[in-house]
């Protein structure tokens, strides 16, 4: 064999070292191992599972055995398509080597992906034993109740207000950060950054301190903004008890966690704003906030775009700070939040199924902006 031309290259033409690929027995080797390929891997995928749900088998065992079906597996089978795609004449190898690297992706983004999506919509139509077919009545239920009305109230209000403050707030750190010099640049957007390292969670019980509250009876306060309020000379307040403002101090924590996130992204994009283009502006006598305005967000609204879709999404599928620091209750519930007690504290799958299939509808709009803005880079390009 040539080794200008190796066995793996997509110019590799098996006819040039004497093999035919029409011929019958090439024809039938490569069906062979094409029919074979999926079964093998399927029973050993399988297999794995099984081993790793077994709990008399050590974990160490089992951990060698995920290792090398992730590791030498996943290798292995794409070894064995590349090598029955080289049998192949060159146009159809070329043809069908990019859905070869592609089709596991695909087969595993259907399994994961796809399948659970149709399987909860079609849980969404019978009763919450599964047992009898009720057709659209759970979503009924959702759109006609008063606590799934709130929730989707809720859900709504923290989607208009988390994204925007997020993006509103980072691109002001962004700004000022691009200001400073090296080091205290570094220094500020670390610690502004710093909360993205914190769960959700964590974030919540850290916070379930600031707004800590106790009755007069039950000693002092713990909490950081009762201390101040008591040491003003004012009475405690149950702030998580005051609606409709608990709902925005638990919007603050979500806000609090993506400020950073949204401050690096907006940050990078803003430095590559050419800096010529803002100087020109400058000399034509506009206002830093003209230059600002009319330079400096249009180059990065794309980004602007991409980091708010990012939080929305994010935003919709919150639960953790709401089960955490209420539990939904006092008018805190949001979709996410009502889907996970439905699911695993009342057992009723099909009301959770259905607000799960109403969370996904309502994701749906923002994937679309996503799309379409990349579409539109791309033509630009």
């Amino acid at each position: 064999m040539s080794a200008s031309a190796p066995l793996s290259s997509p110019d590799y033409d098996p006819a040039s070292e004497g093999l035919d690929p029409t011929s019958p027995t090439r024809q039938r080797f490569v069906k062979i191992v094409t029919v074979l390929t999926i079964p093998v891997i399927l029973i050993i995928f399988i297999a794995a599972v099984q081993v790793s749900k077994d709990e008399d088998i050590p974990k160490l065992l089992q951990v060698v055995v995920a290792l090398l079906l992730g590791v030498l597996g996943v290798w292995a089978l794409y070894w064995a398509m590349d090598r029955s795609t080289n049998l192949l004449s060159q146009s159809r190898a070329r043809r069908l080597r990019p859905w070869i690297f592609a089709g596991p992706a695909i087969v595993a983004l259907t399994f994961y992906l796809v399948y659970p999506a149709v399987n909860t919509a079609w849980i969404s139509l019978f009763n919450n034993t599964g047992e009898s077919f009720v057709g659209l009545d759970n979503y009924v239920t959702i759109l006609t109740e008063s606590q799934y009305q709130t929730g989707i109230r809720n859900s709504i209000l923290w989607v208009l207000v988390v994204p925007a403050l997020s993006v509103a707030v980072g691109l002001i750190y962004a700004v000022m950060a691009d200001r400073l010099n090296r080091r205290a640049e570094t220094a500020s957007k670390s610690l502004i950054f710093l909360p993205m390292a914190i769960s959700f969670v964590g974030a919540s019980v850290v916070w379930g301190f600031m707004y800590a509250f106790r009755p007069a009876a039950f000693g002092e306060q713990i909490g950081l903004f009762n201390g101040i309020v008591v040491a003003l000379g004012f009475e405690p307040v149950n702030w998580l008890n005051i609606e409709p403002w608990n709902n925005a101090m638990l919007m603050f924590i979500l806000v609090w966690l993506q400020t950073g996130f949204a401050m690096v992204i907006l940050s990078s994009a803003i430095k590559g704003v050419p800096a010529e283009l803002q100087e020109a502006s400058r000399i034509d006598g506009a206002t830093e906030w003209q230059t600002f305005r009319n330079i400096t967000v249009p180059i990065i609204s794309s980004t602007i775009v991409v980091v708010w879709t990012t939080v929305a999404i994010t935003t919709w599928k919150v639960f953790d700070i709401v089960w955490v620091m209420t539990g939904g209750r006092n008018g805190t519930q949001v979709v996410a939040q009502q889907m996970v007690q439905e699911f695993f504290t009342f057992f009723r799958d099909g009301i959770g199924a259905a607000l799960a299939v109403v969370l996904f509808i309502a994701v749906i709009p923002i994937l679309v902006v996503n799309i379409r803005r990349f579409q539109a880079q791309e033509e630009m390009r």
